[in-house]
């Protein structure tokens, strides 16, 4: 080994053989020189975006919690004898949701979106989940992407309350309007993540007498699941992982059917959601061990 190296391996530095107080010569450095003021503006820049990532953030986390609480409140309607009301109140909080959903527009009304994309796509993608989830509740249909982009339009006008009439960028910036656009990888991935609620809302409704729901959602399903199956491995990552939890889902729901189907004049009503907990366990199991 060289006498140049030291106990690791490594070669020493050059300057690592002066004393560290004799390196500098003991010069201040001016920091009214150019370079330095550049590399200031650099550190605010750099500072501000950092910040302003943070904010994000915080807010896509709001949106989230704020989306599973309207998801959850939607998973009523199954034993509630009035829609509606749940309905109104569902709303409502989903209001509540748009407005954090304008906090994060007027954040990005001067920055590119996708290089904050990864701060705010959880949230983007629960709000999808519970968009679409109401909206198949009211409709027995998939809310399109166009859809969930027009209600997110605001204007200071109605104080932050959807603006429906779509306008470009440049009326955007005059009038006051603030607008954020769902990519496509959020709305599949929020999609995708509705078919996990609608196999609960499935279950829940068999287990309350309702025999009519699970065969609405089993075709549903296989219809989402048909339009997943076209995108195939040439979609995004996460959008093919979601691919096998979609794929659970629809099992499970069509194992309800068919035993609907099959033993449904059998089985007391009171019943069938024990005897559907039971099948559910038994694919579990299957999946697990194969």
């Amino acid at each position: 080994m060289s006498s140049k190296e030291g106990s690791g391996g490594f070669r020493k530095r050059k300057h690592d053989n002066f004393p560290h107080n004799q390196r500098r010569e003991g010069k201040d450095v001016n920091s009214s020189t150019p370079v330095m003021l550049a590399f200031k503006s650099f550190q605010q820049e750099l500072d501000a975006r950092h910040d302003k990532y943070e904010r994000l953030v915080k807010l896509s986390r709001d949106i989230t919690v704020e989306s599973k609480r309207t998801i959850f409140l939607l998973h009523r309607i199954t034993s509630a004898p009035d829609m509606e009301e749940i309905l109104t109140e569902s709303e409502v909080k989903l209001d509540g949701v748009r407005q954090k959903i304008l906090q994060v527009a007027q954040e990005l009304s001067v920055e590119d979106m996708h290089q904050f994309h990864r701060a705010i796509t959880t949230g983007l993608q629960e709000y999808v989940e519970a968009v679409s989830f109401q909206h198949f509740i009211k409709t027995r249909s998939l809310i399109s992407m166009d859809e969930i982009n027009k209600q997110l339009i605001f204007s200071t006008e109605d104080n932050g309350k959807e603006n429906k009439t779509p306008s470009s960028d440049a009326q955007d910036e005059q009038c006051g309007t603030w607008r954020l656009k769902i990519t496509p990888v959020d709305y599949l991935l929020g999609v995708a993540d509705l078919t996990g609620e609608l196999m609960r809302m499935c279950i829940n409704s068999v287990g309350n007498g309702d025999i009519d729901t699970p065969f609405e959602v089993s075709q549903f399903l296989r219809q989402v699941y048909d339009g997943f199956s076209f995108i195939g491995n040439i979609g995004p990552y996460e959008v093919s992982k979601k691919l096998y939890t979609l794929k659970q889902s629809l099992a499970k729901v069509e194992n309800a059917c068919y035993a609907l189907k099959v033993r449904g004049s059998e089985i007391p009503k009171h019943m069938l959601a024990d005897v559907f907990s039971v099948k559910t366990e038994m694919i579990d199991q299957e999946e697990g061990i194969s």
